[in-house]
C-alpha cells in the first residue's frame, strides 16, 4: 500500500467484515453439529426403544406421547436409562408399559368429595 490513510481504514474495515465473516460461519457450524448430535442421539434413543418395546408398548407410548408430549419423553428416557444399566432383561410388553406409564405419572389431582 501507499500509505494513504484512507487506504489503510479500508484495508481495516475489510479485515473486520472478513473476521465477522468467519466468526458466523463458525457459528453456524456449531448449530449443525448440535443439531447432527442431537438427530444422533434421537436415532439411538428409537433405535433401543424399538429393541427393548414389544409392538404394544411402543404403539401405547406413542399414544400417550399424542396427548402428552413431555410425559412420553420422560418415559422414553426412563426405559433407554434401564436399558443402558443393564437393568432390562426382556423386552417391555404392553402390560408392563401400562404399569410403567402409572408408575411414573405424576400424581393425578384428584377431589375427594364426601357427603355428610
Amino acid at each position: 500500500m501507499s500509505g494513504n490513510p484512507d487506504d489503510e481504514r479500508l484495508e481495516e474495515l475489510r479485515e473486520q467484515k472478513l473476521q465477522e465473516l468467519q466468526d458466523r460461519a463458525q457459528e453456524g457450524d456449531t448449530a449443525e453439529a448440535q443439531e447432527a448430535a442431537q438427530e444422533r442421539a434421537d436415532a439411538q434413543q428409537e433405535a433401543i426403544l424399538r429393541q427393548y418395546l414389544t409392538d404394544g408398548a411402543r404403539q401405547r407410548l406413542n399414544a400417550v406421547e399424542m396427548s402428552k408430549p413431555q410425559f412420553a419423553k420422560q418415559v422414553k428416557q426412563q426405559v433407554v436409562a434401564l436399558a443402558q444399566s443393564g437393568r432390562l432383561q426382556d423386552r417391555i410388553d404392553e402390560d408392563q408399559m401400562r404399569d410403567l406409564l402409572k408408575e411414573l405419572q405424576p400424581d393425578s389431582k384428584s377431589f375427594d368429595i364426601r357427603r355428610r
